[in-house]
């Protein structure tokens, strides 16, 4: 996280910390400020939300048992 930066950093962690406290994955989407989205072509069934104004956290769904989800990566927005 280094190369992103203090703030970067800061809202990664914070990001988790909702992750782990949302009961579900609508729950988690629909926090004001994530714009939560489910993302489309290459990325189909990869979910977004904002870290910052042009970094985003990429991550899956994971259903087996225990359900949760599993960190693809930190991008820019749009750099894909």
């Amino acid at each position: 996280m280094k190369e992103f930066g203090a703030e970067v950093a800061r809202r990664y962690i914070e990001r988790i910390n909702l992750i782990r406290a949302s009961r579900n994955l609508d729950e988690l989407l629909a926090l004001p400020g994530l714009h939560g989205h489910l993302l489309k072509g290459d990325r189909a069934g990869q979910f977004a939300i904002r870290l910052t104004g042009y970094m985003r956290l990429i991550f899956t769904e994971q259903a087996s048992p225990p359900p949760g989800v599993c960190i693809e990566e930190v991008s820019k927005h749009y750099e894909d």
